[in-house]
């Protein structure tokens, strides 16, 4: 789990941030305060941060679901880049620390767009599903506990609809699913994962080697 891309040289990571990142301020002082927390390492990188809000942006996404919250980075990212009636179905199982999100929220002017759930997140999603809630959201972000990437991609995949964008983060997981010798749980669980997807034909598929690697599944029309 990293918290800026992969494999860049430090002063080529630097130039990248110099000439590409547009952070709004508000982003930048959470993502700052984030910085001190002892979980930092969770937080999504900038640079990825601003890809999410261009891709929300291109796909003219109205209502998004995301699973890990954290401090809400990605998630007040996403909101930003929402037009007014936007709307995020955030869901996470700490209070603690998306209590730090929630400030920032309201003082971007977006805490009306965040429908923030603190459940597990397969309750929520099943509770979306039976109250009719199926293919009516363009956009899912996936990144939370990664033993269960596998059922959030399931669930989230009868959500959003035909022609919709589900984003799944830390899929390279530091690079230790290329690497046979590592057989944790975690990167087992994330090897598969990834050779699931690889083989989904309900999908278009793409891996970004951006951060810790963040998979872009198209759920295709049928």
């Amino acid at each position: 789990m990293t918290n800026q891309t992969l494999g860049l040289a430090q002063h080529i990571y630097e130039y990248l941030l110099s000439i590409s990142l547009r952070e709004p301020e508000i982003l930048t002082q959470l993502r700052q305060e984030t910085a001190q927390h002892p979980m930092a390492r969770m937080q999504i990188a900038p640079e990825q941060g601003q890809f999410l809000a261009l891709l929300v942006q291109l796909i003219q996404a109205k209502k998004t679901l995301e699973l890990g919250v954290f401090t809400g980075y990605s998630a007040l990212v996403v909101a930003l880049a929402l037009p007014n009636a936007g709307k995020v179905v955030a869901c996470d199982t700490s209070e603690e620390f998306t209590a730090i999100a929630q400030p920032y929220w309201q003082q971007a002017g977006v805490a009306d767009k965040i429908d923030l759930h603190i459940a597990p997140a397969l309750e929520t999603l099943d509770q979306l599903l039976r109250d009719g809630e199926a293919e009516t959201f363009d956009f899912a972000f996936i990144d939370a506990d990664k033993s269960n990437y596998d059922n959030y991609y399931e669930r989230s995949l009868q959500l959003v609809r035909p022609g919709g964008l589900i984003a799944i983060d830390n899929v390279l997981w530091s690079g230790r699913v290329a690497d046979p010798q590592i057989q944790d749980n975690r990167t087992k669980k994330i090897r598969a994962f990834n050779q699931k997807l690889h083989q989904d034909q309900r999908i278009t598929l793409s891996l970004i080697p951006i951060a810790d690697g963040l998979t872009l599944a198209r759920k295709n029309r049928q």
